[in-house]
C-alpha cells in the first residue's frame, strides 16, 4: 500500500481526535491534531491537563472558548497548512475576540518568534516539552496576556500525567514510551523540536497498559522517535516489549518507529516469542546509496540495512515490512537514486511513505548542502517510487488471496458503512461485510476474497 506521509492534514473528527465531553463543564476546548501519532499522543495529555482545569471537548470549534493546534513540522508543506488554517481562526478572532488560540507542537518550538510576529490574534505559543505549564499559560491569556513557553527539557516525559482518550472508539490506543531523538540525521528537525532522547520508566508504562486493558482497549502500540534505544536503567525494548506483551495475551501489541542501526535480534526473538506482538516492522531506510545515507547521516550501510532485513525474514518469516523513503537529496544523481529502487525491489515491502526532499531551516542538511535538485526531477523521481511501490504493494496482497486472517475490528469502513474496517498482525487493512453479533473491539477470522494495492477484501470465515 503506498502512501505518503506528512502531506495531508489528519482529519481531526474522522481520527478521533476530537471528541464531545463534559457536558457539565464551564469552558470547552478544540483540539486539532496535525501530523504523527505521537502529536495524537501529545494531545492525549494536553486534553489530560485541560480537563484538569475544568475544560469539557467539543467538536465544532465554533463552541469553543479555546482552540489548540498541535503542528508538526517535519515538512514545510505541513507548516503551510497550519498557516493557512489559521487565516480561518484569523477571522473566527474577529467575529469572538473571547476565543483563545493556540499554536502547540514542534511547528511551535521551530517557529516561536514568526507567530508571535505575524500573528497577533494568536494567544499561545506551547512547544512539546511545555504542556504541564498550561495551568499558569491558561491564567496569564485569561488576563489579556499572550503566552509563550518553548523550552526543551532533558527529563520531561509525561510519565505522571495518564492521557485522556477523547475518542469513544475503545479499540487502539497509543502509548509514548520515551521522548526525543539524539540520531541527529542531517535533513531532520525532530531533534531541535523535540529535544534528547529520554525513557519513561517501565513502571509508568505497564501501569498505562494495565489501565487501558482494564478501560477495554485490545491493542496498544508504543511510540518514540526510536523505540529501540528506549533504555531505562537496564531495561531495553526487548524487555519492555516483553512485559507488555504479557499482560494480557488477547491484546495486541504494535510499535514504531524502529532505527535499522538500533534493531537488535533480541527484538526480534522477543516478537517472534509472542503471539499478540503484531508481525509488522516499519524500518525506515530513507535511500539505497551509501553516499546519501551517509549525507543524511543515517549511520548505517545498505549492505547493513539488508543484513537486518535478512534476519527479520529469518526470525519472523511472516512478518511484513515498511518504510520511509526520501529522493532528490543534495547531490542525489540519477544512478543514486536508481539504487533506492533496487533496494525496494529487493526487500518487496508491503507498504512506504514516500517523500521528496524538503529542506527543513536549521538541519545540518540545509547548513552544509545546497537543495540542488530541482523540483521537477524531486517529483517525477518520487512519482516512480510511489508507482513500484503501488506495484509491489499489489503483489504483496495477491499474495493473502485465499489466506485467512485474525482481524480486530477497529470501525466502519469509510467508503460502505455496510462493511467494518480492521487490520490483522501485519497491519494489512482488511474489509468485510458486517454482521449483527459483531462490533468494535472484536476479534474475527477473515477469508480473503480480492484485493486492491491498499486493502484486502475479504469475508467472515465460517
Amino acid at each position: 500500500m503506498a502512501k505518503i506521509k506528512s502531506e495531508k492534514i489528519i482529519d481531526e473528527k474522522k481520527q478521533g481526535a476530537v471528541y464531545s465531553q463534559g457536558a457539565k463543564n464551564t469552558k470547552n476546548a478544540y483540539i486539532e491534531t496535525y501530523g504523527c501519532q505521537m502529536n495524537f499522543s501529545d494531545t492525549e495529555i494536553v486534553a489530560s491537563m485541560l480537563s484538569a482545569e475544568g475544560y469539557g471537548f467539543v467538536k465544532e470549534k465554533y463552541n469553543a472558548d479555546l482552540i489548540l493546534l498541535n503542528t508538526c513540522s517535519v515538512r514545510d508543506n505541513a507548516e503551510q497548512k497550519v498557516w493557512n488554517k489559521l487565516e480561518h481562526y484569523k477571522q473566527l478572532k474577529k467575529q469572538n475576540p473571547n476565543v483563545k488560540i493556540g499554536i502547540i507542537g514542534c511547528m511551535a518550538e521551530r517557529l516561536k518568534n514568526k507567530i508571535l510576529e505575524n500573528t497577533d490574534y494568536v494567544d499561545i505559543v506551547l512547544g512539546p516539552d511545555a504542556y504541564k505549564s498550561l495551568p499558569d499559560v491558561l491564567d496569564k491569556v485569561a488576563e489579556g496576556e499572550r503566552a509563550i513557553n518553548v523550552k526543551l527539557s532533558r527529563t520531561e516525559t509525561y510519565e505522571d500525567i495518564f492521557p485522556l482518550k477523547l475518542s469513544d472508539n475503545k479499540v487502539s490506543a497509543y502509548i509514548s514510551i520515551m521522548r526525543g531523538c539524539n540520531n541527529m540525521c542531517s535533513f531532520c528537525v525532530v531533534p531541535f523540536t523535540r529535544g534528547r532522547e529520554r525513557s519513561r520508566s517501565l513502571k509508568s508504562i505497564l501501569e498505562e497498559v494495565e489501565k487501558l486493558v482494564e478501560a477495554g482497549y485490545k491493542e496498544v502500540y508504543l511510540l518514540g522517535q526510536n523505540v529501540d534505544s528506549y533504555k531505562y536503567e537496564d531495561i531495553t525494548f526487548a524487555k519492555l516489549l516483553e512485559e507488555t506483551a504479557k499482560i494480557a495475551p488477547s491484546v495486541r501489541v504494535r510499535f514504531t518507529t524502529s532505527h535499522p542501526k538500533d534493531m537488535t535480534d533480541d527484538v526480534l526473538e522477543t516478537m517472534a516469542k509472542y503471539d499478540n506482538i503484531c508481525k509488522y516492522i516499519h524500518l525506515p531506510i530513507q535511500a539505497g546509496n551509501n553516499r546519501i545515507l551517509e549525507l543524511m547521516r543515517r549511520g548505517y550501510t545498505k549492505e547493513w540495512y539488508l543484513e537486518r532485513i535478512k534476519r527479520i525474514r529469518e526470525i519472523i518469516p511472516d512478518c511484513a515490512l515498511s518504510t520511509d523513503i526520501i529522493v532528490g537529496f543534495p547531490t542525489e544523481t540519477e544512478a543514486e537514486f536508481r539504487e533506492t529502487l533496487e533496494v525496494m525491489e529487493e526487500v518487496h515491502y508491503d507498504s512506504a511513505y514516500m517523500f521528496y526532499y524538503s529542506e527543513r531551516p536549521g538541519t545540518y542538511a540545509a547548513r552544509k548542502f545546497i537543495d540542488d535538485i530541482p523540483m521537477e526531477v524531486k517529483k517525477r523521481r518520487l512519482q516512480e517510487v510511489i508507482r513500484l511501490q503501488n506495484q509491489l504493494s499489489l503483489e504483496s496482497n495477491k499474495r493473502d488471496i485465499g489466506k485467512v486472517f485474525e482481524v480486530l475490528i477497529e470501525r466502519d469502513a469509510r467508503r460502505d458503512k455496510n462493511y467494518y474496517f480492521g487490520r490483522n498482525s501485519q497491519n494489512k487493512k482488511i474489509i468485510f461485510p458486517k454482521t449483527e453479533e459483531l462490533k468494535y473491539g472484536d476479534y474475527v477470522n477473515v477469508k480473503i476474497n480480492k484485493v486492491t494495492s491498499a486493502t484486502l477484501i475479504g469475508e467472515i470465515e465460517r
